[in-house]
């Protein structure tokens, strides 16, 4: 049974081609101008000829019909109609299609500014993964909060990859409370964005190599649960500051996905469960960025 909101978005797919093909030159793609023409920019017949289509098949498209368009077509027509990253993202979404070329990974190390003033401005611990899990920004308070993982060399095995620390280190089984319940929640956070950078070798890698080296992972990955990144209580047992729990809450850049700024806000609970007196604010000097290995 189609739904109202199928029906929508083939319509929706539809009114955006006939936009973005009405906005074209058509001198400007080599086509020859024969004749007055009724409406601005490409001929449904021009788009389809060169995205390889047959007219018959992308007149459907136009009205809404119920065709099925593979995700080869939906790329040949948004290299046709010259959509830009984020009409193409479109496009794909509307179809219900994913795109076969996947976000375009940007420079490993160029973490963006704004990201690294927002770990500096936060007055909680607050940290940035990239889609690696590998730490690449964090605030002093953070490196006080996950000793172990944040305040270890990165020329250390593992560096400061957040997945390498949750399954292989001890010191994280003595750190956070109820381990075995984040670490399951963790690996199916991270299985979703397996999904989402199919084409990131490193991701893979990095799976295969934890399936390998730990137990845990391996039997939890067989699982294939999935989980969206969500916010919630984290509980630690601090070695310094003893019992402490927090309110996380995660964000992805708009613009670079791939990067999740993490916050831990509180503490929460009784003061008993508040961090002792000593604890750094976050200053300019102490926000600490790594250097990223290549993907």
């Amino acid at each position: 049974m189609v739904t109202p909101a199928t029906l929508e978005r083939r319509r929706a797919l539809g009114a955006f081609l006939m936009a973005r093909r009405a906005r074209l030159c058509p001198t400007a793609l080599g086509l020859p101008v024969a004749g007055r023409r009724r409406t601005p920019g490409l001929r449904r017949e021009e788009v389809a000829q060169l995205a390889g289509l047959s007219v018959t098949w992308y007149t459907w498209i136009e009205q809404g019909r119920d065709v099925s368009v593979s995700p080869a077509a939906l790329a040949r027509l948004a290299r046709t109609l010259q959509l830009s990253a984020a009409e193409r993202t479109y496009l794909f979404d509307l179809a219900g299609k994913r795109d076969p070329t996947g976000p375009v990974p940007a420079p490993a190390s160029d973490v963006p500014a704004a990201l690294e003033a927002a770990v500096q401005a936060v007055a909680a611990p607050a940290y940035v993964l990239d889609r690696q899990w590998n730490a690449v920004a964090w605030n002093a308070l953070a490196s006080r909060l996950f000793m172990g993982w944040l305040d270890r060399s990165a020329d250390k095995p593992g560096g400061r990859n957040l997945l390498r620390f949750i399954f292989l280190e001890p010191a994280a089984r003595r750190l956070i409370r109820g381990w075995e319940e984040r670490a399951r929640r963790v690996l199916a956070e991270f299985r979703a964005e397996c999904g989402v950078f199919a084409e990131d070798r490193g991701m893979q890698s990095l799976a295969e190599e934890l399936r390998a080296r730990s137990a845990v992972f391996a039997r939890l990955w067989q699982a294939h649960a999935v989980l969206g990144r969500e916010g919630g209580l984290r509980q630690f047992n601090h070695p310094k500051d003893g019992p402490l729990a927090y309110e996380q809450a995660a964000f992805a850049l708009a613009s670079r996905p791939e990067f999740k700024l993490v916050m831990l806000l509180g503490p929460i609970g009784s003061s008993k469960e508040r961090p002792k007196a000593g604890l750094p604010k976050p200053r300019l000097s102490s926000f600490k960025r790594s250097r990223v290995p290549s993907h």
